[in-house]
């Protein structure tokens, strides 16, 4: 009651102050699974990536805390464009001193860069505007030409030290999944992914392909309806009713000392997995396991492709994503952008042409009728006597 009151009065002082409260978690992705509408989220998100902003957006966020700057400069920031052009309220590098005193669900309240709690003002960060994202665009293209040399360096150097992935060197997970000259579709966690698989909607439900979700790619076939014949990837990002639904789980096994950061999780759950060790991403090693089984074309959903979103994702090159294309060759087909291609007609718009296009012989056909044109002639005659 005295936290509300404080709130309150402090509404007739700042006209523009945000109350809600706060949930807070070092990783976006799990602070996603529980955040609700209205409510403030507290990440420590260094460079937010588009992904996590789509997040946000769709569970009905107001405000967003960061504890270190949104932005390093390293690529443009749509991601923040995006989430201010939702109107979005968005205040970074509030210092760490204040993300680890704020406590889960407490009510505090947000005016431009300043963040009252308790009765008083515990941190100030800085507000991003639309006019800083765009100074911060206008740098990242001053130094995008030196960025994507250095990534295209990092790529060839590490691509042959993974090269192993296109000759045959690393060992497959013998999965119960047939993909046997059967369509694949492997959805990812990427920009637009959501739209794109309702997109494709009736391709899923007409070819009726072998499914496979990485990560968090695996809810998104549920929402939509489909149960994941194969979740692949560390489990970071995919619910316990996703994993426990799925025909087959693969957990990636990381060969550069990452270890296997998915399998505690399924042990505890007590799900039956296979193991894949191999370099680079999930989606990579989940594209070779389709062509390798005998895929007959592979349809690719939210996949990485671009510079901005490998620095998103806080990578500094992509050999495992070049050398993963370079095998699979001519069966990937990506399906980023297909609801950007194609819409389809409302069906409210189509409904006038239907009854114009069904009444239009019948009308034809009593305007020349020799009955209907006698009465119509009676009936001026008629219409003449009255006059």
């Amino acid at each position: 009651m005295e936290k509300t009151i404080f709130f309150w009065t402090l509404k007739r002082r700042e006209d523009n102050l945000l109350v809600g409260r706060v949930r807070k978690d070092r990783s976006t992705k799990e602070l996603l699974q529980r955040i609700r509408p209205g409510e403030i989220a507290l990440v420590a998100h260094r460079d937010l990536d588009w992904t996590a902003a789509e997040g946000l957006v769709r569970c009905g966020v107001r405000v967003v805390l960061n504890r270190d700057p949104f932005c390093s400069g390293l690529f443009p920031p749509l991601a923040l464009q995006y989430l201010l052009g939702r109107g979005l309220h968005l205040v970074e590098s509030l210092g760490a001193p204040f993300f680890e005193s704020a406590r889960e669900g407490e009510l505090i309240g947000v005016a431009g860069g300043r963040v009252y709690r308790r009765g008083y003002e515990p941190a100030r960060g800085i507000q991003l505007t639309e006019n800083s994202c765009e100074e911060i665009h206008k740098k990242a293209l001053r130094r995008r030409g030196g960025i994507i040399e250095q990534f295209v360096v990092n790529t060839l150097d590490h691509a042959y030290r993974e090269r192993g992935l296109v000759t045959g060197q690393i060992e497959l997970p013998q999965v119960k999944t047939d993909f046997r000259d059967r369509e694949a579709v492997i959805v990812i966690r990427g920009k637009g992914f959501r739209e794109d698989l309702r997109a494709i909607n009736n391709y899923l439900r007409e070819k009726k392909p072998v499914l496979v979700g990485v990560d968090g790619g695996g809810d998104a076939l549920l929402e939509c309806g489909f149960i994941p014949d194969l979740v692949i990837g560390d489990m970071d990002s995919v619910s316990d009713g996703t994993l426990r639904q799925a025909r087959e789980r693969v957990v990636h096994a990381y060969s550069d000392g990452r270890g296997v950061p998915g399998q505690e999780r399924l042990q505890l759950l007590g799900l039956d997995y296979h193991l894949f060790r191999a370099p680079g991403t999930s989606e990579d090693i989940a594209m070779l396991l389709a062509h390798d089984l005998g895929a007959a074309l592979i349809v690719a959903v939210g996949a990485h492709f671009s510079v901005t979103e490998f620095l998103e994702k806080g990578r500094r090159g992509m050999a495992s994503t070049f050398l993963a294309r370079l095998k699979v060759g001519d069966r990937l087909i990506d399906a980023k952008g297909v609801n950007r291609l194609y819409q389809p007609r409302s069906a409210g718009l189509l409904l006038p042409l239907f009854i114009a296009a069904g009444l239009t012989p019948l009308l034809t056909m009593i305007f020349f009728s020799p009955v209907v044109q006698h009465l119509f002639r009676l009936f001026i005659f008629r219409l003449k006597l009255l006059l």
